[in-house]
């Protein structure tokens, strides 16, 4: 389009040159007789009005036909692109798009590897809520009362402690964060009662069994670490049936068998078995029982608290 342009201007330019260096070259005509009238002549201004004007004429002639040439040629190409594209093979369609008259076949998306990857608990037993679905880590707050009945039961056992079994004392863990059990109900697949919480967040277990030695054969007072392993490891060892993995272990013993066993809080009701000899209404509790006979010298399941060296001991009361 732009060279068209320059090619119109251009040859007016010549034509206009042209003209000039004609006028120029003519010679001087003779004056004809003083008979003889001149012709008129027109005046110069007119003639150079004409020259331009024809000059623009062109010029405007020129673009008119570059201008015309250039939409037929458009119109051209998009006929032969239409033409070429309704006669391409079916090799040059699109790959992404289904040949016309034939059915769109949905694609199903690929399976989620890690969702179908079953876990390790319930590929070895399937013990019943022992195969948790994944769920955010929520550490929520504990309620402000059972906080604060549950901090009461501990002060009164640490006040024994201190003054009394220090050795003891000093097995106590120290507290836990709360992100950290939710880390371990997010792995279970279980909700910590209230009352079990708040007394993780002040300790997190004890090394050995600590206050809770009251049963025969106890173990380990456990940490949360050791809540989640040995939930894994019960879920994951016992038949189908005989392991509820709503329980949530707490203090390790050895059975009557010599078979490692958990005493337990239940996720659903905040029950307590297997510490005593009788289910105890939560973790509160429990504390509430031990603070008891503590201070007051009772027994518990026909046990009673007995220090030697600092240390504290569960014996059999006579």
């Amino acid at each position: 389009m732009l060279k068209l342009v320059r090619q119109a201007l251009t040859a007016a330019v010549l034509i206009a040159l042209a003209v000039r260096l004609r006028r120029r070259a003519r010679l001087p005509r003779a004056e004809p007789p003083p008979s003889v009238p001149a012709a008129a002549r027109r005046p110069r201004g007119a003639r150079t009005a004409l020259l331009w004007l024809a000059i623009g004429v062109v010029v405007t002639l020129t673009l008119a036909f570059a201008l015309m040439g250039t939409s037929a040629q458009r119109d051209a190409q998009a006929l032969m692109r239409a033409v070429t594209e309704q006669q391409a093979p079916p090799d040059g369609a699109d790959p992404l798009e289904p040949p016309v008259g034939e059915p769109l076949t949905p694609v199903e998306p690929p399976a989620d590897p890690v969702a179908t990857l079953p876990t390790p608990a319930a590929s070895a037993a399937q013990a019943p809520n022992c195969a948790p679905r994944r769920r955010p880590i929520d550490p929520r707050r504990v309620a402000p009362d059972v906080k604060r009945a549950v901090d009461a039961q501990w002060r009164r056992i640490e006040r024994w402690l201190r003054s009394n079994a220090p050795r003891t004392y000093r097995t106590l863990g120290g507290p836990v964060r709360a992100r950290t059990i939710a880390v371990a109900e997010s792995q279970m697949g279980v909700d910590f009662p209230d009352a079990l919480r708040a007394s993780l967040l002040r300790h997190n277990g004890a090394r050995g069994a600590g206050v809770l030695g009251f049963r025969p054969g106890a173990g380990d007072h456990l940490t949360v670490r050791g809540i989640r392993d040995a939930w894994r490891e019960m879920c994951a060892r016992r038949p189908a049936g005989s392991w509820d993995g709503l329980l949530i272990p707490i203090l390790s013993y050895t059975a009557a068998d010599g078979v490692t066993a958990y005493a337990t809080v239940s996720s659903a009701d905040g029950t307590v078995s297997g510490v005593t000899g009788r289910r105890l209404r939560s973790s509160y509790t429990l504390l509430r029982t031990v603070a008891d006979a503590l201070e007051r010298g009772g027994a518990i399941d026909g046990r009673r608290p007995v220090v030697t060296g600092g240390v504290l001991r569960w014996k059999p009361a006579r």
